[in-house]
């Protein structure tokens, strides 16, 4: 899929929604408008005859009458007429009997022959004495005007007609205006569609194409590409993860290579360091495989936009937790590196051994519940020194009893023991569960190597941790080593007094 993809679609789903939004509208206001707008009128007018007509009943006055129909022309745009019953017509001007030649007044007597001519229209006011409203186009000037005709009812009898006409002329010409008014809205908002359109694309897409260039480059090993987002937000974390990935990789692979030149001095020499080094490498290779992988997939799922909101979350969690995964064995891979340069110095100290591996009991205590297992320490003597290097001690004894753990059934033992033999002391860690097979004891030593040869993720580890522990002891001479028992597996090895 190319970077832009995403751009593009981004750029034309949003286009596509607001141009169909406007499209609507514009479409709407022109083909619905004026129905609209003459519906409306057509009511309004109607409700305000009936109030006219209801205040109507209570005049006694002609001068209160006219002022009442001049507000009422004025405040509807329109003109009135009043039919009495001996034929005399009533308007605005006054009483008068016969059509003026008053051309103000011509509209609404053309529309009075209109009516009285319309057997249909006129019955219906007549006979069924309801209110009626018409369209009635103007022969002369060919404009269009509503009609309204309503009977005043005295004891279930028509006493009067109140006819009133309204032109329809202005709303004609605001629906032609409106609509070159919203040919250039039309143009002007898609121009700006398309503009804010692209801005938002852009905005979305660039951070994500970013990401993906840099974990693609990490996928292929190469670590020095830099994700420059700093916004404060998932995509912001993300690179920011990205970044720190990169440099410790980076970091370690120059530190490795260097130990690898150093492999291959040696190489010339002893033909079992080149052995040595082909297996480390494929071990870090097979390690770091997976977890890149992992980031790679779910960063082009949240690139691709194939992630539902909701699962956002996770998918940054499953990258952040394999960078985490990654880092911690790059650690080791350079606690390892380190110790068997052969140039590592030991810093040796005198300490209380009962003390050292209650403490890190402590620190292990909570694991040891979650699996619901039980630890039994038998240490006789509670003052017993040794002489080491005590935080390199503190990795052996946490590597051994996290392997105890690890392979400890639930509801199973754990056992301590630490025996004194005068000149040194032994330290025993047996688990309950399943023995290692003969064949493979010895190798469970070699990095990498792990019993499990599905290397269940569930089990946890890097597969250094015993490969860490045999150098550290090694170091210290120490005889050391894991045999099977009758209740499970057993680990131990002997320290130094002063």
């Amino acid at each position: 899929m190319k970077n832009s993809s995403i751009t593009t679609k981004l750029f034309t789903i949003t286009s596509i929604f607001f141009m169909i939004l406007l499209s609507t509208t514009f479409i709407f206001q022109s083909l619905f408008f004026e129905k609209f707008y003459y519906s409306e009128k057509k009511h309004r007018l109607i409700k305000n005859v009936e109030n006219f007509k209801n205040e109507y009943v209570k005049i006694n006055s002609i001068s209160l009458l006219t002022k009442y129909i001049y507000q009422f022309e004025d405040a509807n745009n329109s003109k009135m007429v009043i039919i009495t019953k001996n034929g005399m017509i009533k308007t605005s001007n006054n009483s008068i009997s016969n059509i003026p030649k008053d051309k103000s007044n011509e509209v609404i007597f053309l529309a009075l022959d209109h009516w009285l001519s319309s057997e249909e229209n006129y019955f219906d006011v007549l006979l069924n004495k309801s209110t009626i409203s018409f369209n009635f186009k103007n022969p002369i000037l060919n404009t269009n005007n509503l009609v309204v005709v309503s009977p005043v009812m005295t004891n279930n009898s028509i006493n009067e007609i109140i006819f009133v006409i309204s032109t329809l002329q202005p709303v004609g010409e605001a629906a032609s205006i409106m609509k070159k008014y919203y040919i250039y809205i039309f143009i002007g908002t898609l121009i700006l569609i398309a503009i804010l359109s692209l801005i938002y694309s852009k905005m979305i897409s660039t951070p994500l194409i970013e990401l993906n260039n840099t974990a693609t480059k990490m996928a292929n090993l190469d670590f020095s590409a830099k994700c420059n987002i700093k916004s404060n937000d998932e995509i912001g974390n993300l690179a920011s993860t990205l970044n720190f990935l990169s440099h410790n990789l980076n970091k370690t692979l120059s530190e490795l290579k260097y130990a690898n030149i150093k492999l291959k001095q040696d190489i010339e020499k002893e033909k079992e360091l080149e052995k040595m080094r082909k297996e480390f490498i494929a071990g870090v290779s097979h390690e770091l495989k997976t977890p890149i992988s992992l980031i790679e997939g779910y960063a082009e799922g949240l690139i691709d936009g194939i992630v539902d909101e909701k699962d956002i979350e996770y998918y940054l969690n499953v990258i952040i937790d394999e960078s985490k995964k990654m880092d911690s064995l790059v650690k080791d891979m350079l606690d390892l590196s380190q110790l068997e340069s052969g140039t590592f110095i030991l810093n040796l100290s005198e300490f209380n051994i009962y003390d050292f591996i209650n403490l890190i009991y402590t620190v292990h205590s909570k694991n040891i519940k979650h699996k619901k297992l039980n630890l039994n320490c038998n240490i006789q003597n509670k003052n017993i020194l040794v002489y080491a290097d005590k935080f390199r001690i503190e990795e052996v004894i946490t590597n051994l009893i996290s392997n105890a753990i690890r392979y400890t059934p639930k509801n199973k033992n754990i056992y301590i023991n630490l025996t004194d033999n005068d000149d040194r002391i032994l330290i025993e860690i047996e688990n309950e569960g399943n023995n290692i097979e003969e064949n493979e004891l010895k190798y469970i030593w070699n990095k990498f190597y792990r019993i499990d040869k599905s290397r269940n993720k569930d089990l946890g580890g890097t597969g250094l941790g015993l490969a860490i522990v045999k150098n550290i002891l090694e170091l210290h001479n120490s005889e050391y080593g894991i045999v099977n028992t009758e209740k499970g597996v057993k680990a131990y090895f002997y320290l130094n007094k002063r």
